[in-house]
């Protein structure tokens, strides 16, 4: 008889890790065992310290990424959650397309693995500099396996080619972009990060259900890691069994206490947020 390698609930995480700076995997595997969850990590590549500093060692992980999950294929494994972050190159989105396709599909007798997709493409209206327009469109490939999605403005601007500087920005121009992204894939979808004046808000979307604009205050500017903090545990209570709208409050709830710790502290915006100073809480 195989043994069995899935009694207990389980999140893959594709991202890539960062030795300094509280970003990606750093963050993803403590927070979602805090949530008494396994966290099973899909290196993309490996740094030193994340991008936001001067100087930085970094490896690139793409030719390892296929002998390492067809170990996982081996053991049979199955995941409650899967949850894709920054992807560095059209061959790793491809990868991962494969990877959603295997692992991300229903087992049988109805065991439904959860699937969060945070599309690391740009910000402020502007791609990241390793960013493509061929990555773009590959990254678009990802939403028929996403069960979540959960970009920022510019981000979903850029999915649905739409023109950032033009776009509505009424709760009726929000449920829109929702609506045209749901019909990719998503039924749930999370705007992040709009921002105006002190406050920051997060447009929750869930098809056939009322949308909900969240507010929260602003606190200094943007710091490293916030995103992949959100999407943990976003994935981590939707896993436990929790509703959409409570899952992406509870985020919330837990950056605003990190993120006003870590401006008391005084950190550069690269050294990330002091997320375990409230492990305990999550």
């Amino acid at each position: 008889m195989t043994e069995s390698h899935n009694n207990q609930k389980k999140i893959a995480v594709v991202n890539d890790f960062s030795g300094f700076g509280r970003c990606s995997i750093a963050v993803a595997l403590p927070i979602i065992s805090a949530m008494k969850i396994q966290c099973c990590p899909v290196p993309t590549s490996i740094f030193s310290n994340h991008t936001g500093f001067d100087s930085y060692f970094f490896e690139d992980y793409t030719d390892r990424m296929k002998p390492y999950i067809a170990e996982w294929r081996k053991l049979g494994l199955h995941f409650d959650g899967i949850c894709t972050g920054f992807l560095g190159s059209v061959e790793q989105i491809s990868i991962v397309s494969e990877f959603l396709r295997e692992f991300g599909k229903n087992e049988d007798g109805g065991k439904k693995t959860i699937v969060l997709i945070d599309p690391v493409m740009g910000d402020y209206g502007k791609l990241y500099s390793s960013y493509t327009d061929d990555m773009c469109q590959e990254m678009k490939k990802l939403l028929p396996y996403a069960d979540v999605l959960t970009p920022n403005l510019t981000e979903a601007c850029r999915i649905l080619d739409l023109d950032y500087h033009k776009v509505d920005l009424s709760e009726e121009g929000l449920e829109a972009i929702c609506e045209a992204l749901s019909e990719m894939g998503p039924d749930r979808i999370v705007i992040t990060g709009l921002q105006q004046g002190d406050l920051i808000f997060n447009y929750i979307f869930e098809k056939d259900k009322t949308s909900e604009l969240l507010s929260t205050r602003k606190i200094g500017g943007d710091r490293s890691g916030t995103g992949d903090v959100f999407s943990s545990i976003v994935t981590g209570a939707l896993v436990q069994g929790q509703d959409f709208k409570t899952a992406v409050k509870r985020a919330v709830t837990f950056l605003d206490k990190a993120i006003a710790y870590t401006a008391q502290m005084g950190l550069p915006w690269n050294y990330g947020i002091c997320f375990e100073e409230y492990l305990e809480e999550i």
